[in-house]
């Protein structure tokens, strides 16, 4: 799928601190501290209200670029929930204890290296985020003092083992999220977190799953994707509350048997594995909603995947598959179907049976044509093409009328050379992605899609580009390589991003598109602003000579001629050598044509 498409994955983290942040919302410059003085803030953006209350129950200072935490946060005796994240925080200091009614604390994502005594003394607190911090491995004892703890997240730390005394005394924790660390296992006296729900140990070093686990049987999910794990242990079937199981990215040749207790479990991913065949297990696992097999070389699927009638997520990324069995039909709960970066060279009938599809995943692939029974997934939104073989642009996708994303770009395989008019029958079209291709021209019809919020033609031919009403198909075939985008684009309200660089264009300047998609938007609005007045004008004196007839024109033209006519006679009767006044002739001239066209003006208004 284009790399500007949100990835089809299995979702593991938890809430709070997901995989990743929108693309945008991190502030990649840090600004250090000679750039902006420790808590300077202007009296206009303070960071507490100076006339506030002591009764202030949340504050959200995160990503202010502080250095300390305010020292007035430390009077607000009623406060609850505290967000300090993403700052320069280095030390936590001693007055933390005097927020006795602090729940939520967030300190991730500063330069936090020791953690004080009196963090210990918050025994309110409920949860606590640590991660990304150099935090020392001794300062992590103080938070075995915070017995009320139900969520503690220590991600990114280089935490190389679990303090005992965590698991020892935290005996509330529901959440524990340890990702992106360096464990190898765990302390036998994690078995005391009788109410884990959640844990998470994503990118660490485990090369065996941890049995110290299968004890906890609170425990609903698991994420242990991107570790070395080879073998999973019988005693996971004891886990019967589990409902998400995360495997992604691991060594794993099999599933045990014993999987099947685990009759609750909806979401499983086993991606990024060395698995030759489906695990006869997942047909016993009948509440699955989402399954994840991409990245295994599976080559074909049996007809027992026609059993799997709760699925409503299914993910098949590079496998090596060449065809799916019949019984697919019988998946019509599916929503999401990934089968880019396989080996099909025609779309699988059995996919246009799934009639609650919504998201179609089929790129990179050897798909030639597409069948008409595509327009029976009439709750399709997202369809992905993109590097496949069609010779022509496909034109039966415009049977979708349901469609609201389309990725067309081609980074390899065959060219498209055209978009087609029929482009306008997407009405609720949202993006259009056709970069990478060869396309000379943007047909008039995409400035009819009233809903385009995105359109990416980037490393296209474009040039020029009609900005009239949509020529008839032979205009179409004769057109050379164009030069202007379309001024339509700039009556499309939704229209957020155009991007176009990569194409040699000349009208909006390559300079103006390089400033962005506002730029081009304001340039094609001054163009068609002028356009649309100069066509007014013309579309007066064109209305003058239908309704009144020639008259007026004719009278203007005669009175004209006979000035020029007695100018000649003037110009006969000057003595020889000299010559007549050329600005009064012009003078006057003008002088004769403004009372005449105010004439005309007054006959015909």
């Amino acid at each position: 799928m284009a790399e500007s498409q949100q990835s089809m994955e299995v979702s593991t983290e938890d809430t709070h601190y997901p995989k990743g942040d929108p693309i945008g919302f991190e502030d990649n410059h840090v600004m250090t501290a000679q750039e902006q003085p420790v808590n300077e803030v202007p009296e206009k953006e303070a960071l507490i209200p100076k006339h506030a209350t002591d009764r202030i129950f949340f504050i959200d200072l995160a990503n202010k670029h502080l250095q300390i935490i305010p020292p007035e946060v430390f009077s607000l005796e009623h406060l609850e929930e505290l967000h300090m994240e993403k700052n320069l925080i280095v030390n936590i200091p001693k007055e933390i204890k005097l927020l006795k009614n602090m729940k939520v604390l967030y300190l991730d994502h500063n330069r936090i290296r020791d953690i004080c005594d009196e963090l210990g003394m918050l025994k309110s607190i409920l949860s606590l985020d640590l991660s990304n911090n150099p935090l020392s491995y001794s300062s992590l004892l103080v938070i075995s003092n915070l017995q009320s703890l139900h969520q503690l997240r220590l991600y990114q730390i280089n935490l190389h083992e679990i303090p005992v005394q965590i698991c020892k005394y935290l005996h509330l924790i529901e959440l524990l999220g340890l990702s992106d660390n360096n464990l190898q296992c765990l302390p036998k006296e994690i078995v005391n977190l009788k109410k884990l729900k959640e844990i998470y140990l994503k990118n660490n070093r485990f090369e065996k799953f941890p049995i110290e686990l299968c004890k906890n049987v609170s425990l609903e999910i698991i994420d242990l994707e991107q570790n070395l794990i080879s073998h999973i242990p019988e005693e996971i079937g004891s886990l019967t509350n589990l409902v998400k199981l995360f495997l992604a990215f691991n060594n794993l040749s099999s599933i045990p048997p014993t999987l099947q207790h685990c009759q609750k479990l909806a979401v499983l991913d086993l991606s990024h594995n060395p698995l030759h065949k489906l695990p006869p297990v997942l047909n016993s696992l009948t509440e699955k909603s989402e399954l994840g097999l991409s990245d295994n070389s599976l080559e074909e699927l049996p007809a027992q995947t026609g059993s799997w009638t709760s699925l409503t997520h299914l993910y098949l990324r590079n496998s090596g598959l060449h065809r799916v069995h019949m019984s697919f039909t019988s998946l019509t709960s599916v929503r999401v179907l990934d089968l880019s970066e396989n080996c099909f060279d025609e779309i699988p009938k059995g996919i246009c049976s799934m009639k609650n599809l919504e998201i179609l995943n089929l790129d990179d692939n050897q798909i030639q044509e597409i069948p008409a029974e595509i327009q029976e997934l009439t709750n399709l939104k997202c369809l992905s093409l993109s590097k496949n073989q069609f010779n022509n642009f496909p034109v039966e996708i415009f049977l979708v009328g349901s469609l609201e994303k389309l990725y067309l770009g081609q980074n390899k395989g065959v060219k498209l050379t055209s978009l087609p008019e029929d482009i306008i029958k997407l009405q609720n079209l949202k993006e259009l992605h056709i970069e990478n291709n060869c396309l000379e021209y943007l047909p008039p019809a995409v400035g009819s899609l009233t809903h385009l919020r995105i359109l990416d033609c980037h490393n296209n031919l474009l040039k020029k580009l009609p900005d009239t009403q949509p020529p008839n198909k032979h205009r179409l075939n004769c057109l050379c390589l164009l030069q202007i985008l379309p001024e339509d684009l700039n009556s499309l309200k939704q229209l957020q991003v155009i991007l176009v660089d990569g194409n040699p264009m000349t009208d909006p300047p390559i300079e103006l598109c390089c400033q962005g998609t506002s730029a081009i938007l304001q340039y094609l609005w001054q163009k068609r602003h002028k356009k649309a007045k100069a066509s007014k004008i013309r579309n007066i004196w064109q209305g003058l000579i239908t309704k009144k007839g020639i008259r007026p024109f004719l009278a203007f033209n005669s009175m004209t001629n006979k000035k020029k006519e007695k100018k000649g006679k003037e110009k006969g009767k000057q003595k020889p050598g000299k010559e007549p006044n050329r600005t009064l002739s012009a003078a006057r001239e003008v002088s004769t044509k403004q009372t005449a066209l105010k004439h005309s003006h007054q006959w015909i208004f």
